[in-house]
């Protein structure tokens, strides 16, 4: 949990103090904006693919962006495009220049989220700070016709056609301030600027809902290995969630009757073996993001619970539609 976190689900004396930080932190984030934007566009030719398409949010914490991005992948391959994925490799130690990522890659090198999403949608992958420029690595590798950007919401550096933003359902905006005194990362009026906005749980107005499911558990040591969740039912587990929002994962293990003991962690955290192994046998749980940095130091005891997005089906047509109308004004130039 961010140190503040407990705070900015309503305004109190900590939240009152913050607020001159800030109103700053908003003024800066709309100047950045302008510089990048303006930069990008004089200095930058549009990347030659049908569309580049974003995912990302307003708020610090989870709200589904991986799974999003896992999902977006699958769907428009299902429709003929040719997908990529561009991604800043948040927690990887990887400098240098563009990473290709694979579900071979060191999470500690590239990032956790970057090996999930090669493992489960199958598209090329590529990792740098700089998301266009590891666009053009990507390109220049593969015949990608669609450049999906993973995180890229405020990455103004990267142009981009379509802009699709997370929200969670049950915390929402928290009290609606920016960083530090509040969870956003830019002001809310940035929600009327893009072109759809998704939430896991309960949609508000305008919103797209969209669901996380998971009903059988891998073992790490053998992934091959695997029990339906009701197996587990009414045994107690050791649940690791090293994740945006780790009561999200709990709460799905509890509504299957698991008992569960929670560990929670900071997102992208680096495990160590005394972090995952408890000396009472019990089975321990973890999400599959937490498990691609956890197999090497696994044993039979862990296992982890792979989800999946499912989005309204009117959120695909929208998005299909959206990208084919970008594809047309760009052939027309």
């Amino acid at each position: 949990m961010h140190p503040l976190e407990r705070h900015w689900a309503g305004r109190d004396g900590v939240t009152l103090a913050l607020y001159p930080v800030s109103l700053l932190y908003c003024a800066l984030a709309r100047l950045n904006r302008i510089r990048l934007e303006a930069s990008s566009a004089r200095r930058h030719p549009r990347l030659p693919v049908r569309a580049v398409l974003v995912v990302g949010n307003l708020t610090v914490g989870g709200t589904g962006k991986t799974p999003m991005v896992v999902w977006l992948c699958r769907w428009l391959q299902e429709h003929g495009y040719r997908p990529g994925v561009v991604s800043r490799g948040y927690g990887g130690r990887a400098r240098g220049g563009p990473r290709a990522v694979t579900p071979q890659s060191d999470p500690a090198q590239v990032g956790d989220e970057p090996v999930l999403i090669a493992t489960r949608s199958g598209c090329p992958v590529y990792v740098d700070r700089d998301r266009r420029r590891a666009a053009r690595a990507l390109l220049a590798h593969h015949p990608c016709d669609l450049i999906i950007a993973d995180d890229g919401l405020q990455h103004y550096a990267l142009g981009r056609d379509l802009e699709i933003v997370m929200v969670d359902g049950a915390r929402r905006f928290g009290n609606g301030l920016c960083l530090p005194a509040g969870p956003l990362r830019e002001p809310l009026g940035r929600l009327q600027e893009v072109d759809f906005r998704v939430a896991t749980g309960t949609p508000g107005p305008g919103e797209y809902a969209m669901t996380l499911t998971g009903g059988t558990a891998l073992a790490l040591a053998d992934p091959g290995h695997t029990r339906p969740l009701e197996a587990f039912r009414g045994q107690r587990v050791h649940a690791l969630a090293g994740i945006g929002h780790p009561p999200r994962f709990f709460d799905m293990l509890r509504r299957r009757g698991l008992e569960v003991v929670p560990h929670a962690f900071p997102d992208h955290h680096a495990f160590t073996p005394g972090e995952i192994r408890f000396g009472d046998h019990l089975p321990v749980l973890m999400t599959e993001k937490d498990a691609v940095k956890c197999r090497p130091i696994a044993g039979p005891e862990h296992w982890f619970v792979p989800v999946s997005a499912v989005p309204d089906p009117a959120l695909g047509k929208a998005i299909l539609g959206a990208v084919q109308a970008v594809d047309r004004i760009h052939s027309t130039r």
